[in-house]
């Protein structure tokens, strides 16, 4: 049996001999009109965060150094974001986040779905000197100690071992819903099922897979080459490359949330894949106890930070006093006279003379004019709200100039002009 030191020592490597590919080149077309000028993982999140951030976070806390990025969709934003927030590996080392955009090495197209991404970047994998790769999405939000996983792919001799987790059954059509037997592999899959099984029989939860895939290197390689031959593929893991391993028996699902790992097991998962979800995951950071603790010390969440000054309010020319009740306000912030109520504000939005903010997300750079009012809204960055305008009041109004979402929450695009 091994002791202590010795099972440092092999973990160590282990997490050497692992190279990260995220996955951070996505359309997010449900997002819309956040995602005309960014791709989905540079969207921000949670008063300071990109979305990203929480991939690459849990990259940074379970040791892995060696970090591929692959972009392509509207990717400077990200890509800037990588250079201000994430140049923090020492390339003399061995480490290193790069990104990764197109380069038409195989071909003349673009990423064409997620397993293409990855094929037209082999040559990247097979020089890394990795024994295995753990491929990411760049676009949910949770904390997870990754190296319970890669341990667990190790004892099993697992070619393939995704992660998993128990969601309630309305809402597993939206991934890939799996059954498993008592050892852990997976015995069957179907990805967006329009009536998903239950992990139990009669029970209310199904298993689904979370878009975390741990492969050994020799095995990623043959399935990706023998995928990029077949013309009717869409070249996507979901698809097309799982479906084939299950039925060769090579898969195992790791758990998410167990005992194992460094990192508080709130389970806590999100793919942020519309308005209102994203809404939704936002507005859920200013419960009393909310789902996803940004506040655990031993788990940071990393960004970019800019210089900006601390957060204040202030009385306004009308006497009003300027105030903010249950919210995120991040550096920057400057409430002159104005009310801002249950909502997030990212850095350097200033809110004018009895102006009312309620329910709402205004990102960086934002300006709400004296006496406006919002209500259940989003407001991209640099938006410059005209004094008296209201917004989530009238929803035909609302439908004349602005986006809204299906539960209703208004979305005023980035340049916006009024």
């Amino acid at each position: 049996m091994l002791n202590d030191s010795e099972k440092t020592t092999r973990s160590d490597l282990m997490l050497d001999k692992t190279l990260t590919v995220i996955l951070a080149g996505g359309h997010g077309s449900r997002l819309k009109p956040l995602t005309l000028e960014r791709t989905k993982p540079a969207v921000p999140f949670g008063g300071q965060y990109r979305i990203i951030d929480f991939t690459l976070v849990n990259c940074l806390h379970s040791g892995l150094r060696q970090v591929l990025v692959l972009t392509q969709y509207k990717s400077h934003s990200l890509q800037k974001h990588l250079r201000d927030g994430w140049s923090l590996f020492n390339p003399e080392l061995g480490e290193y986040i790069t990104a990764v955009p197109p380069q038409m090495r195989t071909g003349g197209s673009w990423y064409d779905g997620t397993a293409d991404a990855v094929y037209q970047n082999l040559y990247m994998l097979k020089r890394s000197g990795a024994e295995r790769v753990l491929i990411l999405s760049g676009d949910h939000i949770y904390r997870m100690d990754y190296a319970p996983l890669l341990a667990f792919h190790e004892e099993h001799s697992s070619g393939v071992t995704l992660a998993s987790m128990e969601v309630p059954l309305s809402e597993a059509g939206q991934f890939g819903v799996m059954g498993v037997d008592q050892q852990g592999r997976v015995t069957s899959f179907e990805e967006k099922p329009k009536n998903p099984e239950p992990c139990q029989p009669g029970g209310e939860n199904a298993l689904v897979s979370m878009g975390i895939y741990v492969f050994s290197l020799d095995r990623l390689i043959s399935i990706l080459e023998e995928d990029h031959l077949l013309s009717d593929s869409g070249h996507d893991f979901g698809f097309d490359i799982l479906p084939k391993l299950f039925a060769e028996n090579e898969v195992y699902a790791y758990r998410f949330g167990g005992k194992a790992g460094r990192v508080s097991r709130d389970r806590y998962w999100r793919d942020v894949g519309n308005l209102d979800s994203y809404y939704e995951a936002n507005m859920q950071l200013l419960d009393p106890q909310p789902a996803l603790d940004l506040y655990q010390p031993e788990w940071p969440i990393r960004t970019h930070h800019s210089q900006y000054p601390p957060a204040r309010t202030v009385p306004g020319i009308s006497g009003s006093e300027g105030i903010f009740i249950n919210s995120i306000v991040a550096n920057g912030v400057l409430i002159v006279g104005g009310s801002v109520q249950h909502s997030i504000l990212f850095p350097n939005v200033r809110i004018g003379d009895e102006a009312v903010i309620h329910n709402s997300i205004l990102f960086e750079g934002v300006e709400v004019g004296d006496g406006a009012e919002l209500d259940n809204c989003i407001v991209d960055k640099g938006v410059v709200i005209p004094p008296g305008e209201r917004i989530g009041f009238d929803k035909a109004q609302d439908a004349a100039r602005f986006s809204i979402s299906e539960k209703g929450i208004v979305v005023v695009p980035k340049g916006y002009q009024f």
